[in-house]
């Protein structure tokens, strides 16, 4: 007979209950010290109701966490559970309640390559009107500001976090919706980013995706740009505030 009388194993690595492609290649799972541990207890953890790793209790580790390793074959896209079970001399098996995660290793816009490259060229440059294309944006279009499109692109997900790059000024988008997904982005730039990012004869934009468990498409292929020579100066009192997202 198994008993369910322990506490459900936590994973350290887990972002938002899921699992990140990074996370999947050396996955850790802990299991909290237990009524009753003993030297000799054997630690069976089980994914999936797989077996999947086992360790026995050495006598300097009774009362200490218990660090399992999650073989990288075991860890596929999708709902996952994970328990583990207790085996003791003298005693039935004594099973723990179950982790429920997600796992989510496809990376927005599809996996960088090379792996070392900071460029994604699964993903399309930022859209611009042709004008500004060939032109590069003009006095006028820097005091009221300009559209941008954002193309769908591979693995899109709800709870994308877009982050776009001007130059050097970084703005957060709203974070892809259910209804978002598959469609393409439409982005105002504002006046005052522009303005914050300066006059530039080559100013090069882009953008990257944080999904909602932390996999990062890294930078799309930049747009280069003519910026104005002359820009308004922003009025007195007036502030930018960013929050970019760590990358």
């Amino acid at each position: 007979m198994t008993l369910t009388l322990l506490t459900a194993p936590t994973l350290p690595q887990a972002l938002r209950n899921g699992i990140n492609a990074l996370a999947a290649t050396q996955l850790q799972v802990d299991i909290a010290p237990y009524p009753g541990m003993d030297e000799g207890d054997l630690i069976e953890l089980f994914w999936n109701n797989c077996f999947a790793a086992s360790r026995r209790v050495t006598a300097c580790k009774v009362g200490t966490l218990t660090h399992l390793r999650v073989p990288e074959s075991f860890v596929l896209d999708g709902a996952a559970q994970v328990h583990y079970q207790i085996m003791q001399v003298g005693h039935a098996p004594a099973r723990s309640l179950v982790t429920r995660v997600r796992v989510k290793t496809n990376y927005p816009g599809g996996q960088p390559l090379p792996l070392h490259s900071d460029e994604n060229q699964n993903l399309a440059p930022v859209g611009l009107p042709d004008t500004i294309r060939r032109y590069g944006v003009n006095a006028s279009q820097v005091r009221r500001g300009i559209p941008l499109t954002i193309e769908p692109y591979l693995n899109m997900a709800t709870g994308d976090a877009i982050t776009l790059r001007w130059g050097d000024v970084r703005l957060d988008l709203p974070k892809i919706q259910a209804k978002d997904v598959g469609v393409a982005v439409q982005v105002w730039v504002p006046s005052a980013l522009i303005i914050e990012a300066g006059d530039d004869s080559r100013l090069d934009v882009t953008y990257c995706i944080l999904d909602r468990v932390g996999n990062n498409s890294r930078w799309a292929p930049t747009r280069t740009l003519r910026i104005a020579a002359v820009a308004p100066a922003r009025p007195a009192g007036t502030a930018l505030i960013y929050q970019p997202r760590a990358l």
